[in-house]
């Protein structure tokens, strides 16, 4: 393991070898019996970990396609749309939106906040038209964890009616979320994060509210039509070409997750995601985010006066084959980022956190660890 590239970056995540050698496996026909079976596995899987009986649709794409079919399936031109962003996907989901011509009152919270579920409770009284709350369940510029179980529940308990639109691309399959349960509206995740697959297919669960929304929703749709996604999952195929590759690969790593079990997998991303803050600050690092809503997917970690960020992550890389993610948007070179997510262990962990110190050292910084990560 020691001289493979350790990519702990926030996704793409690694792939396991199952998943890799599924990967591998030549084309067939995507209209065919067989294709059929995988996509309904797949499908079925998919419900498990949402925690949903509702449909899951499956879109060849990134995330960000995933959060525009959201938007465009179940609102209309110049409806009014709360976006609650603790970092950079909450303001692109915003901004989304706002480029479909929505009426957008964010609620924008400090950088390394978590979302105040009041907050949103009392925007909501405020803005009575409002449709529908857009929002992101982990935050992946920041290191954040929102509080989406307790935002749900004031949510509904303030607006049964309203839509709720979840990013989820970066914690669904990392940390507790439970569609049905917490009555979500549209679940947004990506292949790249904890499904430990490779990046281009966008997975959306569709609540009973949301398809009541979408029957009337009048944004401009084609590709991203949720009926016909549904009528064509209904009749066992894609409504189009898929990411053919992407269903093998997601076959073997649902039925990986489903070996492990869903609340173990949870269990498992919260103690790598602790011993990772854990190792970070033997080395007199400072975290991000608040500590009461930290990541179980990415730490971020703020860069200490005195070093260079692009050499400190350039010495990571070239020295000990360790890749870190730098910071995005108002945070670029400010922090950098470690990503536990997917496919990854402690050994993985204890490596990343070895080669930080040593690129650290070689900058003079004076706080090494005695023994990091462990």
């Amino acid at each position: 393991m020691d001289d493979e590239i350790n990519l702990r970056v926030p996704g793409p995540t690694p792939v396991p070898p199952p998943v890799r050698e599924a990967l591998s496996h030549q084309m067939m026909n995507h209209r065919g019996a067989e294709f059929e079976a995988i996509m309904a596995e797949v499908h079925a899987g998919l419900q498990v970990f949402y925690a949903t009986n509702n449909p899951v649709l499956t879109f060849p794409a990134s995330g960000t396609g995933g959060l525009e079919a959201a938007v465009v399936n179940v609102l209309s031109p110049g409806d009014e749309v709360i976006a609650v962003t603790v970092g950079a996907f909450g303001d692109r989901f915003a901004q989304i939106a706002e480029v479909f011509g929505l009426q957008v009152h964010r609620l924008d919270y400090e950088w390394g906040q978590a979302a105040n579920p009041a907050d949103i409770g009392a925007l909501l009284h405020e803005l009575p038209a409002a449709r529908a709350v857009l929002m992101t369940q982990n935050e992946t510029s920041t290191g954040v964890l929102n509080p989406l179980e307790e935002i749900a529940r004031t949510v509904r308990a303030t607006r049964p009616d309203i839509l709720l639109l979840v990013d989820a691309i970066s914690g669904l399959g990392a940390a507790p979320l439970l569609a049905d349960a917490w009555d979500l509206d549209v679940v947004v995740s990506g292949s790249q994060k904890a499904w430990m697959v490779p990046p281009g297919m966008t997975m959306l669960s569709v609540s009973e509210r949301a398809w009541e929304a979408h029957r009337s929703a009048r944004l401009p749709r084609l590709y991203w039509d949720f009926t016909a996604a549904r009528k064509s999952n209904d009749l066992g195929q894609p409504p189009y070409t898929p990411a053919v590759s992407l269903f093998y690969a997601l076959q073997v790593a649902l039925r990986l997750m489903r070996e492990e079990g869903r609340e173990a997998i949870w269990a498992r991303h919260a103690a790598l995601a602790e011993r990772t803050r854990s190792g970070v600050r033997r080395l007199g690092l400072e975290l991000l985010a608040d500590p009461a809503h930290y990541s179980p997917s990415v730490t971020a970690v703020r860069v200490p006066e005195g070093i260079d960020l692009k050499k400190l992550l350039k010495s990571a890389q070239e020295r000990h084959n360790v890749v870190f993610a730098g910071g995005q948007g108002r945070l670029s070179g400010r922090i950098f980022r470690i990503g536990h997510l997917g496919w990854v262990d402690s050994e993985a962990i204890d490596r990343a956190l070895l080669a930080l110190a040593d690129s650290l050292e070689a900058q003079g910084w004076a706080g090494r660890p005695q023994a990091a990560g462990v």
